[in-house]
């Protein structure tokens, strides 16, 4: 019942670990980025590159509207997040409008939680 707990220090590098040994690069920047923003499910999947990225480099501090609250938040990404973002980043392309993390099925929205 309640919260669950936090994942320890060991924790979150082993699951990165195995991340890049399975050469999964936009799971390992999806978990970089919900590990540092702190930010609810649904906001991390909708967040847009242009959220994340200024004239060609990641930043360090981003700000997103919550969703639920419509509250923005600012955050700070680690150097682990904003290497594996870039390198996800420049596999996938795209403009500062369009989502960091598109859909499987439709490319034009955004993942959902589901997928």
């Amino acid at each position: 019942m309640g919260a669950k707990r936090a994942l320890k220090p060991p924790q979150v590098w082993a699951i990165r670990f195995w991340l890049d040994h399975q050469w999964r690069s936009r799971d390992r920047a999806l978990f970089d980025l919900a590990i540092d923003s702190q930010l609810r499910g649904c906001d991390v999947v909708k967040v847009k590159i242009g959220d994340i990225v200024s004239a060609g480099h990641i930043r360090a501090r981003a700000i997103v509207v919550q969703r639920k609250t419509k509250r923005p938040v600012q955050f700070e990404l680690m150097e682990a997040a904003r290497l594996s973002l870039r390198a996800w980043l420049e596999r996938r392309g795209g403009t500062v409008d369009d989502y960091a993390f598109p859909s499987r099925i439709d490319h034009s929205t955004h993942l959902s939680t589901r997928q």
